[in-house]
């Protein structure tokens, strides 16, 4: 463990428990009694899970914003981050997709970021990011994004170390801060899937994917997907395109919103493949489903390549087509798949094992 005795830790925002949340919490299990510091904080949104600990927030934390309206404020989140003062501390533990990279410790105090992506609205999504606000607002965002692409450019070149979450985030490290980074995978809670005492059960005859229906998710792929093939598909999660979607693909397709955690482990055990239209960073639904013993169907590319053993617990799509992955469900035994193997192959992703990881590099800073 490392010899900190007063670590202090940041997160970009605390409002939902998805991904980057869990990793956040695992991160800070290694240091139960340190504060944390984040710009928007939201104990009901965060399941509770920070109620125990002391959490400061930013300005914009008085403005009462949620998740669906945290992005409107684009803008405001380095100057707010910049009013975050992590001081008296020996250490900084951020957690940063966004603007937590940015976080000043004192001087000489060293700051370790654990990097979901660098900002992609300021780098790789920039194009998305203009795309998703109205054409009169386009000529005012894209000057802030530059910006924002600049100062971030900087902070990720002050950190002290920088740790990927995968190999694809390692090589957005080294391409837009020039920066080496180590590679801890995130924790995923592997055991809430685990098979009953009863053993295997005999799988469903649907596909099951899980996603925020959102345009650049790529849920249109695995729909059509299985349209095409003939399969019937459960989508579980919810978003903007869910009504549009509901009503072009209602003869395969059965929409169940949000599922609560009972709902989707069985959804889970009982799916026949789980399909993963996304090419994630990393990917936690991939290794959930393998933790059910179930395969999976995901592109070649980004964290799949990294969680999915090709031909073993599941099938790797060379192209990100609805063809494609049509090919793959219509053509594929999905039966031959080892529940078993699945289950060991998820099993390099617990949280013990990334707070080991972890702890052995903040020991060796």
């Amino acid at each position: 463990m490392s010899a900190a005795r007063n670590p202090a830790l940041g997160h970009d925002y605390l409002l939902v428990m998805r991904g980057a949340e869990r990793t956040f919490l695992e991160m800070s299990r290694l240091f139960p009694e340190a504060p944390i510091y984040t710009t928007i904080y939201s104990e009901a949104g965060t399941e509770g899970a920070f109620a125990s600990r002391r959490v400061h927030t930013s300005p914009l934390q008085r403005l009462g914003v949620r998740q669906r309206g945290f992005r409107a404020l684009l803008p405001l989140f380095p100057a707010a981050v910049a009013r975050l003062r992590p001081r008296g501390h020996d250490l900084l533990l951020t957690s940063s997709s966004a603007f937590a990279i940015r976080m000043r410790p004192d001087p000489g105090v060293p700051h370790v970021c654990y990097c979901h992506t660098p900002f992609r609205y300021a780098h790789h999504e920039r194009e998305r990011a203009l795309s998703e606000v109205r054409a009169p607002l386009r000529p005012l965002l894209a000057p802030t994004l530059a910006a924002i692409r600049r100062s971030d450019v900087e902070a990720g070149r002050r950190v002290d170390l920088l740790v990927a979450n995968s190999e694809t985030t390692r090589k957005r490290i080294g391409e837009v801060y020039g920066r080496e980074a180590p590679v801890v995978h995130p924790p995923v809670e592997v055991a809430r899937f685990a098979q009953p005492a009863s053993g295997d059960r005999e799988p469903g005859d649907y596909l099951l994917c899980v996603t925020e229906l959102v345009p650049h998710k790529g849920v249109e792929i695995a729909l059509e997907a299985a349209q095409a093939s003939g399969n019937r598909i459960v989508v579980v999660g919810s978003g903007p395109a869910e009504a549009e979607l509901r009503a072009r693909f209602r003869s395969n397709a059965d929409f169940r919103g949000r599922a609560s955690d009972r709902e989707l482990e069985g959804l889970y055990r009982g799916a026949r493949a789980v399909v993963v239209p996304t090419v994630e960073e990393f990917g936690i639904v991939a290794v959930e489903a393998q933790a059910a013993g179930r395969p999976v169907i995901a592109p070649r590319a980004g964290g799949a390549a990294e969680t999915v053993i090709d031909g073993e617990t599941g099938v790797l799509v060379d192209e990100r087509t609805p063809a494609a992955f049509a090919a793959a469900m219509a053509d594929v035994d999905f039966d031959r798949f080892d529940p078993a193997a699945a289950r060991r192959s998820a099993g390099r992703f617990t949280p013990e094992l990334f707070r080991e990881r972890l702890a052995v590099l903040l020991d060796q800073l």
